[in-house]
């Protein structure tokens, strides 16, 4: 197996975002053949190579962008053409057909309580890959949380830190003590994730985003935060608290 393929196979593995790029027609002189592939990922690092050179680049650009929206897109790249490819190249044309990957998005689960619980198994139902963490690893459990894909467990301020944040990744903060959602939120609340929101009384968010804001945290930033989590359905029990919030999850990621 070549190293785009093994890219691409680890890539749906792991469920890491990437787009495909395959030089699908050429005419004229041209640095690759049809059936050439270079794998993209959102930092712009790449497998295989479609050819090099600042067309290359706008390649990686567009993969990018289809990364960020979802859309696919069809270049035809004039390699004698400055506005449309690379002057300095070839002089053929070159067309190249950018795919994203369809991987799934992820609900990172900051509260292993019966809310989370709850949410959890809503979230793997409606499609996500779940990640779950507490403090407590007897809340952690298989037993407890059977949807989810990873569970976390012990310093989690720490293990939160570690985890790659992409405009795929949601955030749920369902914990216990608004002194723990502090010390979580500040990692996160910087990144790029397509949602962050945080359970609890207007009174607890106000000091949560009070001790953010003392520590520098930008009010950007803060603004960013869905708090008091879930669409208002006047919810009562666990269940109708996590239907609460998926629904909000799944507006921000339709409107998105």
């Amino acid at each position: 197996m070549d190293a785009v393929s093994q890219a691409l196979v680890q890539a749906l593995e792991k469920n890491t975002p990437a787009a495909l790029a395959t030089v699908v027609k050429t005419r004229g002189a041209s640095p690759r053949n049809a059936g050439a592939k270079m794998l993209v990922y959102p930092n712009g690092a790449i497998v295989g190579s479609v050819g090099g050179g600042e067309m290359e680049m706008r390649v990686i650009a567009a993969a990018q962008d289809a990364l960020r929206d979802g859309e696919p897109r069809y270049l035809d790249m004039n390699l004698s053409n400055e506005d449309r490819g690379d002057p300095l190249i070839c002089g053929g044309e070159m067309e190249i057909f950018v795919e994203p990957l369809l991987v799934a998005p992820t609900m990172v689960l900051v509260g292993a309580g019966h809310v989370g619980t709850a949410v959890a198994q809503l979230a793997k139902f409606l499609g996500f890959r779940v990640v779950v963490l507490d403090d407590r690893p007897e809340f952690v459990t298989a037993e407890n949380f059977p949807h989810a894909d990873e569970r976390l467990a012990g310093d989690i301020v720490a293990e939160i830190g570690k985890l790659e944040i992409t405009p795929q990744t949601y955030v749920v903060f369902v914990t216990r003590a608004h002194t723990l959602d502090a010390a979580l939120l500040g990692p996160i609340v910087g990144k790029n994730a397509a949602y962050i929101g945080m359970l609890g009384s207007e009174r607890r968010v106000l000091t949560v985003k009070k001790i953010l804001k003392e520590k520098g945290v930008s009010q950007a930033a803060l603004d960013r935060v869905h708090a008091p989590i879930g669409i208002e359905i006047h919810a009562e029990t666990p269940q109708e608290i996590a239907v609460s919030i998926m629904a909000e999850v799944i507006q921000v990621n339709r409107k998105a």
